[in-house]
């Protein structure tokens, strides 16, 4: 038998994140374009100014039931005719309200982009809003909050949200409403808010795929292009304030085996310099499979499959005047929560007091760094994460730098960077369980507080 010569690796290719190229339509919508041979899928994103403190009082997720509500129907268009034209271009079209804004998501083959493009552009410029429509658009956002408050990962972040935050604050409600606001709305309000908030003037629209033989120039003057609104000014961010003071809230829900755990507060967002190391600690502490609270609390004591930590940034302004969600994540029998809870601290004390190895640190580099071309191979991630770029008042070239800014981050920033992200005395800890068997061993620990609500 005839073995041939193992073939050899060849030399690493150099990889920075896609660079786009920017532009702006006599419209005034912005325009970043990133040409992507080989990605034969386009993927479209527009960023729409159109944030939830921005909704009236009394209104809160209006929304969200606006985003819903455009591809269901246009002037040209009823819904059913606007959802079998997308089926025919082979389109997808998507969209979500959040803190910063309304996001709005197409993908389509590229051979029919301008197809898919005038589709778009239809339902931002003349979304119709029937009665009928935003009638059932509100009946089904009623069926989905009992489900959602049911959902015990779900329940812990109204939670800590409601507990974070001041009443007064958007940021401390649901961020699609909840079954008394979403009750009062109806096409009247969802078009008053569209009205007031989207215009191209305002808008951003990433456009990211294979553009060869695609005169995409034309394709958007002839589409978005067309998108007329009036001027507006920008809209002034409101300050983001949160009390972190240790406590804790058990959300009582009776006979649960399972106790829910989110423990959280707010810290810098991506414009602070600190956020490479913070990024970089955050993971090494709870970031995958292979972190050090997992290490712990599913390896060694075998108390749950899985406890994550991570930082989500929650609204940015363009002077650096956003805030992120630090939290850690899991579940836990609930026999075990409070043991689960004391570990848990201890993994915190032992960080504070001895840092990170250089082993966690170089792990954390690699799975973040050493796998990104992998992240980005699709049109759509390219994409996404542009729009959250430009969502979050961050240079086009941001996460290039970010990757580069990852690599020299050592272990001792890192560490520092994970300490100050969870301090021990300024956490607040929700609870979703069964209070009456955790509430007394939860009080033991000295972590903070302890109240106990309904979680009916």
């Amino acid at each position: 038998m005839e073995f041939h010569p193992q073939p050899a690796g060849g030399l690493p290719k150099p990889w920075d994140f896609p660079a786009p190229q920017r532009s702006t339509l006599p419209n005034g919508l912005t325009v970043l374009r990133c040409h992507r041979p080989g990605q034969q899928v386009v993927a479209v994103e527009v960023n729409l100014v159109a944030p939830l403190d921005a909704e009236p009082e009394g209104l809160d997720g209006v929304a969200t039931l606006m985003a819903r509500a455009l591809s269901e129907g246009t002037d040209k268009h009823s819904a059913e005719e606007f959802a079998a034209e997308l089926e025919r271009a082979g389109a997808t079209l998507d969209a979500h309200a959040d803190h910063p804004g309304v996001r709005v998501s197409l993908e389509v083959p590229a051979s029919r982009l301008e197809r898919a493009l005038a589709l778009l552009a239809d339902a931002l410029r003349s979304p119709a809003f029937p009665d009928s429509e935003i009638e059932r658009l509100v009946a089904n956002r009623l069926d989905e909050i009992p489900h959602e408050m049911a959902n015990p990962a779900r329940r812990a972040a109204i939670a800590l949200s409601g507990t974070l935050f001041p009443p007064s604050a958007r940021m401390s409600r649901p961020r699609q409403g909840t079954e008394e606001t979403v009750s009062r709305i109806d096409a009247a309000a969802v078009r008053a808010f569209y009205e007031a908030h989207v215009r191209p003037a305002t808008a951003t629209v990433v456009v990211v795929g294979d553009f060869t033989g695609i005169d995409l120039d034309a394709a958007l003057g002839g589409t978005l292009g067309a998108w007329t609104g009036a001027e507006a000014q920008p809209r002034p961010m409101s300050p983001i304030t949160a009390d972190d003071a240790a406590r804790v809230v058990i959300v009582d829900r009776p006979g649960s085996v399972q106790t829910q755990l989110l423990i959280g507060r707010i810290g810098a967002d991506r414009h602070d310099r600190v956020w490479p190391a913070q990024v970089l600690g955050v993971y090494c502490l709870g970031g995958t499979l292979t972190s050090r609270l997992d290490r712990v609390l599913r390896e060694e004591k075998g108390y749950t499959y899985g406890v994550r930590a991570f930082g989500q940034v929650l609204r940015s302004g363009p002077e650096g005047t956003g805030a992120a969600l630090l939290a850690i994540s899991g579940s836990v029998a609930t026999d075990v929560t409070g043991p689960a809870l004391a570990d848990l601290w201890q993994v915190l004390r032992t960080l504070a007091a001895e840092g990170l190895t250089d082993e966690e640190r170089d792990v954390a580099v690699q799975n973040l760094v050493g796998v990104a071309p992998l992240r980005y191979e699709t049109a759509a991630a390219v994409a996404g994460t542009l729009a959250d770029q430009v969502e979050q008042h961050l240079p086009d070239d941001f996460q290039s730098r970010l990757y580069a800014l990852l690599a020299e981050t050592g272990t001792v920033e890192a560490s520092a960077a994970a300490v100050n992200a969870f301090p021990l005395d300024r956490l607040v800890t929700v609870l979703v369980g069964d209070a009456e068997q955790i509430a007394d061993p939860v009080r033991a620990l000295g972590v903070g507080e302890v109240t106990v609500v309904s979680g009916q």
